[in-house]
């Protein structure tokens, strides 16, 4: 049984683990298994997954060329990056009918989509948050959320970044002043 004090108003948050973006940085192969006991584990205890993409439409309209972190994407010049393979969720993590996808235009989870409209429509108020980059929307996303005041718990073996010292002083030094940080498995283990 389901203890729901331990998961009411609680959401686990997805982000940015599309195809094109986990083939990049994902260099522990284990981490998609990872992300699937967390989900599991939601779905188990009846807490509402959440996955954020980050998508552009067709000629990247969103993208500002002072944008330093995205300006270089408008060079691809895809038809529109919404529809290949690179921006689909990894399929080895793909939602389930009763998920929730958000697409975002920007780093954070917030930012440019309706994230804040879903989760205060819902109730919830404590967001576990794993991802791809943990510098990038984990830590984005965190501070949004602090700054909002979401209650947050980092899968710290959810996440990956492609520098492993960005990693370590992410995880053990700036998360734990906002978040408590912990593995899927505990996490796993609080929730059944």
């Amino acid at each position: 049984m389901v203890d729901t004090n331990k998961t009411a108003h609680t959401a686990l948050l997805i982000m940015d683990v599309q195809a094109g973006i986990a083939d990049y940085f994902v260099k522990d192969s284990d981490i998609l298994q990872r992300l699937g006991t967390a989900i599991n584990a939601a779905h188990a205890a009846h807490i509402p997954v959440i996955y954020a993409v980050v998508t552009f439409r067709k000629d990247y309209p969103e993208i500002s060329p002072d944008n330093k972190s995205f300006a270089g994407i408008k060079n691809y010049k895809s038809p529109s990056q919404e529809t290949t393979a690179a921006a689909l969720i990894h399929p080895a993590i793909a939602p389930q009918a009763s998920d929730i996808v958000v697409t975002k235009r920007r780093i954070s989870a917030f930012t440019g989509s309706d994230l804040d409209l879903i989760l205060r429509s819902q109730g919830i108020r404590h967001l576990v948050l794993a991802g791809v980059a943990t510098s990038g929307v984990v830590l984005s996303t965190l501070r949004e959320a602090a700054d909002k005041d979401y209650i947050l718990t980092v899968l710290s073996d959810c996440c990956a970044e492609g520098d492993e010292e960005v990693q370590r002083v992410l995880l053990t030094k700036v998360f734990p002043r906002q978040a408590d940080v912990i593995t899927a498995e505990e996490w796993a283990t609080t929730v059944a």
